[in-house]
């Protein structure tokens, strides 16, 4: 049982640690400048939206494609042991029927009869609150950072208005899973706050079902793919044969995925619509090999993470413990992300054994056994699969470059990018642009850095003004061309983070 005092002590020691903790700017903060600068939009936001999905604007899709791009790079060009692959959004259901999509891709779903709101059970949470002992009734709220603090002042408010006195506790917060069906009758909605209101939990399929050909029938149904990977265990054969590999060695993809989320949330991180770039690493079947490669995947990813500029502060990792994992996983860790939602998961690593490709041998009839020339022995490999979101980690890149200062006493917002995804590398800046002279060579130096790089030109007000324009939108570098550049050639290259 949690009482109060132990609740106001946790959140002093909270607000302690808040003044050392690393600055993370609001979620709206984030957003508003997303929709200001034209990072991202809502989808059909003429017609009022559509939740879960989101466009991504002139910048956001510059900075979205720098994100690929580095990835691609370092993943795939600079490996001699990663070849790459695209494999359709749309492929045979029996993909789907083997992997265990079909009969297990589902979240648990919790319907309120009153509001016609639809939760996720495992991120709805329900404590029972006491006073002196004595029931006084259940609180429910969704799953945040600070949901302990939550439940207590939920708590406090039904003491008050019951008129009781005495010590209020509360029991442990569990998700709706694990409440009893009795538990269940008196959990009330988050959203309307009434006992008896939700259902039990039910299983939701996530995947998105469509039909092909003329016919929309049972022997039409397809589905979106709700992940790359399939596709690269189905294609292992074709590329063991055409690929000149080795094992080990890995396979990566970039590609859309969707999912049908329950309650997609918290802006682009948990979206109908999402794009992976996955790594499905290849290895010798033996017990003594696996732990090794997957510990060095996770420090590979984690010095990637790092070099695009993701502030160290706000990394971490997440072992799942063994009664947490997929049934055919071998360990699983995390990189988790302090965003301004709290910590959250923002790619994963995971030791996936032999299960996919035993999978699909049995179902296709179709041998996925790999001969090892060295070896002299068939085997099927066993995967290792670092595995990130684009938009996960766009969301991420955002939250480290944002932050704020002053100039002249007027509060300013920057954007402090990795130059490798900044989405314009360089402003060039004619000091005004009546001059002719001057914006002819500025023109002249444009067109130059244009060749090789995405760069904008902006003659539009004062100088300083212009710098702020640049800054706001991540801008690493920004040439001017001034009257000493008519004399000699010289340009002033200003570094937006000195």
């Amino acid at each position: 049982m949690v009482s109060g005092a132990a609740i106001e002590d946790k959140a002093a020691d909270a607000a302690v640690e808040e003044e050392g903790s690393p600055y993370v700017a609001a979620m709206d903060e984030i957003v508003s400048l997303c929709k200001r600068r034209g990072f991202i939009f809502l989808s059909s936001e003429v017609y009022g939206g559509f939740s879960g999905f989101y466009d991504y604007g002139p910048l956001g899709v510059e900075l979205r494609q720098n994100i690929k791009a580095a990835w691609w790079r370092d993943f795939v060009h600079r490996r001699e042991d990663i070849v790459g692959l695209d494999s359709s959004v749309i492929s045979s259901p029996n993909i789907w029927k083997a992997s265990g999509h079909v009969e297990g891709f589902s979240d648990p779903m919790v319907d309120c009869k009153e509001s016609k709101l639809r939760f996720r059970a495992d991120q709805l949470f329900w404590c029972r609150a006491e006073v002196d002992g004595e029931l006084l009734g259940y609180v429910s709220l969704l799953e945040s950072g600070d949901m302990e603090e939550k439940a207590m002042a939920m708590a406090q408010k039904m003491k008050r208005k019951a008129k009781l006195q005495g010590s209020l506790t509360l029991s442990e917060l569990k998700d709706f899973t694990e409440a009893t069906p009795d538990e269940q009758a008196l959990v009330p909605s988050p959203e309307t706050g009434k006992p008896g209101a939700l259902t039990a939990p039910r299983d939701f399929n996530l995947m998105f079902q469509t039909n092909v050909g003329a016919m929309a029938d049972a022997a039409s149904v397809a589905y979106l793919r709700p992940e790359t990977a399939q596709g690269i265990f189905t294609n292992f054969r074709n590329v063991v044969s055409t690929g000149r590999v080795k094992v080990p060695f890995g396979i990566a993809q970039i590609g859309k995925a969707f999912r049908n989320e329950i309650t997609p949330r918290n802006f682009i991180f948990r979206s109908r619509e999402f794009e992976q770039m996955e790594i499905e690493f290849f290895i010798p079947p033996d017990e003594d090999v696996w732990a090794q490669f997957h510990e060095e995947w996770i420090e590979t990813s984690n010095r990637w993470l790092l070099s695009i500029g993701l502030r160290p502060e706000l990394l971490s990792r997440d072992a799942h413990p063994p009664h947490k994992l997929a049934h055919y996983a071998r360990a699983c860790t995390d990189m988790m992300f302090t965003f301004p939602f709290g910590t959250q998961e923002l790619s994963g690593c995971a030791a996936r054994g032999n299960y996919d490709l035993s999978q699909h041998a049995a179902a296709s009839g179709k041998s996925m056994e790999y001969f090892d020339e060295e070896r002299k022995e068939k085997y099927v490999p066993h995967v290792i699969e670092p595995s990130f979101g684009v938009d996960r980690l766009m969301l991420a890149v955002l939250t480290s470059a944002y932050a704020e200062d002053e100039v002249g006493g007027e509060k300013r917002t920057l954007l402090k990018f990795h130059p490798r995804l900044a989405p314009i590398k360089v402003a060039v800046l004619p000091l005004v642009k009546n001059k002719p002279a001057l914006t002819a060579k500025a023109t002249e130096l444009f067109k130059k850095l244009q060749r090789r790089y995405y760069v904008q030109y902006d003659a539009a007000g004062a100088i300083g003004r212009r710098y702020r324009r640049q800054d706001e939108v991540g801008t690493p570098f920004c040439v001017t061309v001034d009257f000493e550049t008519l004399d000699d050639g010289t340009v002033t290259l200003r570094d937006r983070d000195s």
